[in-house]
């Protein structure tokens, strides 16, 4: 577990029911980040190693900013398209997690996403989704034509719309207030598939520190079967908040609902410019 001067942050991860772990993931301050590789174990694996490296320059730093993190984003594209060029075939992986740092002269997590894994935030025992993610049965849940609890056992569950390793840049990108007794969860679908949110909610909730309470959501889902790879971030804010007043402008702030002034963002998602 490693910590920065208001961050802290472990994880965990198990192989699950599959021959390899294809997910990889970075818990070092500022950076909590998971990754889940596609395209056969070797490919798969190098390419999630390839993300988590793409952030690696960002380790200890504390001086972050929301275009850093965007940088890394890009190289983490490039690094993925290396190893799809080195395998002789496409690789790809998912990218999800909280980096964090300082917007407008303010501490902010500074959340992104490529796939179908998540960031949730956990407050007073009530859990968050974060991300939205980038599936097949997210676009028919999007559309009314399922539900969520149908998207769970649909047969399309498992495609994802958007990777690390596509030929579309970007990602989505949050600015997510920074709060001591907030902790953010970053999960592989690993962990979604096996648990369910009030699951996760509850074990979070109870653990303690974030070593803790990544160990104990990933023992919990092998325990309930996983069939995945299942990877688990935890990370927690202890002494900083963000002013409720901070523009989060040119970037989306999460939640939408929360209370704040002079937020004039009218755009509903913003890509990161990678």
């Amino acid at each position: 577990m490693t910590e920065s001067a208001w961050c802290v942050g472990a994880g965990a991860t198990a192989t699950g029911q599959r021959k390899a772990n294809e997910d990889a993931f970075i818990a070092e301050a500022p950076v909590y980040v998971v990754s889940d590789g596609m395209g056969g174990h070797l490919a798969g694996a190098a390419a999630s190693a390839a993300v988590v490296e793409a952030f690696g320059a960002l380790r200890g730093s504390s001086s972050v900013v929301p275009e850093d993190v965007t940088d890394a984003v890009h190289r983490a594209r490039f690094g993925v398209a290396e190893v799809s060029a080195r395998v002789g075939g496409e690789s790809g992986a998912t990218l999800t997690g909280a980096v964090a740092v300082t917007h407008d002269g303010h501490p902010w997590w500074f959340v992104v996403n490529v796939g179908d894994s998540r960031v949730y935030a956990l407050d007073g025992g009530v859990l968050r989704q974060v991300t939205v993610d980038h599936s097949r049965v997210q676009e028919l849940v999007d559309a009314g034509r399922i539900t969520p609890e149908q998207a769970l056992v649909h047969p399309e569950r498992n495609i994802i719309t958007r990777a690390i390793g596509d030929e579309i840049p970007g990602c989505d990108a949050w600015l997510v207030p920074a709060r001591p007794g907030t902790r953010l969860i970053v999960a592989s679908d690993g962990l979604m598939k096996a648990l369910n949110d009030a699951q996760i909610a509850s074990i979070a909730a109870l653990a303690g520190g974030p070593g803790d309470a990544a160990r104990r959501l990933v023992d919990a889902a092998i325990y309930a079967g996983a069939a995945d790879n299942v990877t688990a971030v935890v990370a927690d804010a202890m002494n900083a908040t963000t002013p409720v007043q901070a523009e989060a402008n040119p970037w989306r702030r999460w939640p939408e609902d929360e209370p704040h002034e002079h937020d004039t963002t009218v755009t509903k998602r913003r890509r990161g410019e990678s």
